[in-house]
C-alpha cells in the first residue's frame, strides 16, 4: 500500500479523534503515521500490517491506560491560605481600601477591599479574591455577576 494512503488514513483517524477525545482514534493514527514511515521506506504490506498491528497494539493497551489515568487525577488541591480564596466572609468592622476585619472560615483575618474606592460595611457578606501576605482582598458578594 502506498505510503500516502497510510497519511490519510491517519488524517482521518486523528480528525475522528478531534470529534470524539476517546484516545483510541488518535493512537490510531498514530500506528497509521508510523505504518506510512514503513511504507515510505519500502518494506511490503505485510511489514506494514506488522507495523500498524503492534504499533496500535502498544498504543492501545500500554498508552491509553496511562493517559486515561492522568486525565482522570483529581486536580491540584490549593493548601494553606491559596485555599481560602474564593471563599466567603462576613465583615466584622467595616473594610476599606487600607483596612478592615473578616471572619473567614472561623477565624479572624485583616482585609482590604479589592476596590479602592469601596466601602464595605460591617454585617455584609464579602467574597475572598486573593490573600496577600495576612490580609484578604475582598469584594462584596451581592455585586458580583
Amino acid at each position: 500500500m502506498p505510503w500516502f494512503l497510510w497519511l490519510l488514513a491517519a488524517a482521518a483517524l486523528g480528525a475522528a479523534e478531534f470529534f470524539t477525545l476517546t484516545l483510541v482514534f488518535g493512537l490510531l493514527a498514530g500506528a497509521a503515521l508510523v505504518t506510512a514511515v514503513v511504507a515510505g521506506v519500502g518494506i511490503g504490506i505485510l511489514g506494514q500490517l506488522v507495523a500498524l498491528g503492534v504499533t496500535a497494539a502498544a498504543g492501545l493497551l500500554v498508552v491509553r491506560p496511562v493517559a486515561l489515568r492522568h486525565m482522570t487525577q483529581s486536580p491540584v488541591t490549593r493548601e494553606g491560605s491559596d485555599a481560602l480564596i474564593g471563599k466567603r466572609a462576613e465583615v466584622l468592622q467595616e473594610v476599606t481600601a487600607t483596612r478592615g476585619l473578616v471572619k473567614l472560615s472561623g477565624e479572624d483575618w485583616s482585609a482590604r477591599s479589592l476596590d479602592e474606592s469601596q466601602v464595605i460595611p460591617v454585617g455584609a457578606l464579602v467574597d475572598v479574591m486573593e490573600i496577600e501576605g495576612a490580609t484578604a482582598i475582598v469584594y462584596p458578594h451581592e455585586l458580583l455577576p
